[in-house]
């Protein structure tokens, strides 16, 4: 007897149109994988996620009428809270957030980086109070846990 055993390997990806800028850097502050340029032209955006398997977010209906359209949804709401609570819900996507995982500039993976590596490209009281580093892998960009953390986790837990 064969026994099947299937796993779940979800992974959604989206790319978002020019209306959407702070729904990208939201969804990228939860993990999400979300490429976002306010200057991608319609027929790139259906390239790339036909070409990469993408969910295409748009406030424009039209942009999903094209019949080379393969995923895409319309955001309803035009309130950047609202939007990421209606592509949570609408996908179902509240446990599979893995927040802080991706650079908010450029949708990069972040990872530790060592304080020595990069001291010299931090101001002087970053320097002097703050030890833990992260990096963007793609752009360098370079975070840590500062009030603006503080303040962006109390936003995401809103």
């Amino acid at each position: 007897m064969k026994v099947w055993i299937f796993h779940l390997l979800r992974v959604t990806r989206f790319i978002a149109d020019v209306n959407l800028g702070k729904l990208s850097k939201y969804l990228r502050l939860l993990g999400f994988d979300t490429l976002y340029k306010n200057n991608y032209e319609d027929d790139e955006i259906v390239e790339i996620a036909n070409k990469e398997r993408r969910i295409i977010l748009t406030r424009d209906t039209e942009l999903l009428k094209r019949k080379q359209v393969v995923r895409g949804y319309w955001v309803r709401s035009t309130l950047p809270k609202k939007q990421i609570r209606e592509v949570i819900n609408r996908f179902d996507l509240k446990n599979s957030d893995r927040i802080f995982s991706r650079c908010l500039k450029c949708n990069g993976l972040i990872r530790s980086v060592a304080k020595e590596k990069i001291v010299d490209k931090l101001l002087p009281n970053t320097k002097k109070y703050f030890s833990s580093f992260y990096q963007c892998r793609n752009c360098g960009k370079i975070y840590w846990q500062g009030s603006h953390y503080k303040n962006m986790v109390k936003e995401i837990e809103q």
